[in-house]
């Protein structure tokens, strides 16, 4: 899974923040060409034809793990090198990957594809949930009636709409692009436990 862009323009002062104005690179989504869904706060994990693979980011010259599946190429500005590498079952670090895993097999759902895992270990919980789960990335889509800059940074602030931020799929190939409430300087509130449907 390659590291995705930002809806709009990063603030050249602030490299956290937005700015209201659309990033060239994701012109699709206001097009008409994208489809929205919510953005889960975890960690990023992978199906590849039935086996279970973790994101490893082979940065500022480290070395990938033997058997690593790069995602893309070395981001040339700022290092990044993103990769697949297998989960071990054996090991301690993986447990919470492979307990999401099993809920899923036990569900019938387990299909090759990108997840998040989020659960009690991961991240502080920000989904705050029992246990660990795997939600496949784009499951869950939202119906926005705008991309205007402030509609969604109203859409965000909402305590309504407690998520991480949005991610945009290209409804014709696998482009994403992502905008979160923390773009627009916006802290997530603690949530009550999220019902999956």
């Amino acid at each position: 899974m390659k590291k995705i862009s930002t809806l709009f323009k990063k603030d050249k002062h602030n490299l956290g923040r937005v700015v209201n104005e659309i990033n060239p690179e994701n012109l699709w989504v206001f097009e008409g060409e994208a489809v929205a869904t919510q953005k889960f706060d975890g960690s990023a994990c992978a199906v590849i034809n039935g086996k279970l693979f973790k994101r490893y980011d082979a940065k500022r010259g480290k070395t990938a793990p033997e058997g690593a599946i790069p995602c893309q190429e070395a981001d040339p500005v700022t290092g990044h090198h993103p990769h697949w590498v297998a989960c071990d079952p054996a090991a301690k670090e993986d447990a919470y990957f492979w307990e999401g895993f099993h809920a899923l097999a036990v569900s019938g759902k387990v299909e090759d594809g990108t997840y998040e895992l989020i659960g009690e270990k991961v991240q502080g919980n920000p989904e705050n949930i029992k246990g660990h789960r795997l939600i496949k990335h784009g499951n869950k889509i939202l119906n926005l009636a705008s991309l205007d800059f402030e509609w969604i940074k109203s859409f965000l602030s909402n305590p309504e709409n407690n998520m991480e931020g949005i991610v945009f799929h290209h409804t014709a190939d696998e482009r994403m692009c992502k905008i979160r409430k923390s773009d627009f300087g916006i802290r997530r509130k603690a949530v009550k436990e999220y019902v999956f449907k």
